[in-house]
């Protein structure tokens, strides 16, 4: 028991603690100044309030006001996010109607090796346009080399999978035969041949 309390504690971070305290502090000074004048005098805190009215009516003020200054932050930072996302998908839908022969070919090397996440070159042009329009998200693990630069592993956004389709990517429809697969193996970017080994993860 003592140690599932620790844990518990070690978890709490110094902003729940204030809101917390903010929280008790409001309710406790609210109880206080507006209980029924019967019931404060059954439990004698009828002196206590009197003597203490001021601080009370201080430490309700204080406490209200970072209560309210926290849920007009959260539905500001919730009309923040709802805005970036909005602006990030028209970016998206903009891009998708644009995309250049080499650009198309990036995207469809997920499909056709079956992968999720790829290891790319940081410094291609295709690769850089598609992770500035939201295409593609950058996960990390950079890797360093002499020849071919640096490289990283990318996916595709989830705001980005719903518009890549067979159609936008040029995927012929059902399982392609062996004219169409070689002539997607010739449209395969140039640096898809150097980049790193993918890296296989479950979609």
């Amino acid at each position: 028991m003592e140690k599932l309390n620790l844990s518990l504690f070690k978890q709490t971070t110094p902003k729940q603690v204030i809101f917390n305290l903010m929280l008790w502090l409001t309710l406790v000074c609210m109880a206080l100044l507006f209980a029924p004048a019967g019931v404060m005098a059954e439990l004698n805190l009828a002196p206590f309030v009197t003597q203490y009215a001021q601080l009370l009516g201080l430490g309700l003020i204080l406490g209200s006001a970072y209560l309210l200054m926290g849920v007009v932050n959260y539905f500001l930072d919730e009309a923040i996010d709802y805005l970036k996302t909005k602006r990030a998908i028209e970016t998206i839908e903009e891009k998708i109607q644009l995309l250049d022969p080499t650009e198309r070919a990036l995207l469809r090397e997920f499909f056709l090796q079956g992968e999720t996440i790829l290891s790319l070159p940081e410094n291609e042009t295709a690769v850089r346009g598609l992770l500035e329009c939201k295409i593609l998200e950058c996960l990390g693990n950079q890797k360093h080399y002499a020849i071919q630069g640096s490289t990283a592993d990318y996916k595709i956004s989830m705001l980005a999978r719903r518009y890549l389709n067979r159609q936008v990517l040029r995927l012929p429809a059902g399982e392609p035969s062996q004219a169409q697969m070689q002539l997607l193996i010739q449209a395969r970017p140039h640096f898809i041949h150097t980049a790193m080994p993918t890296r296989k993860h479950a979609a």
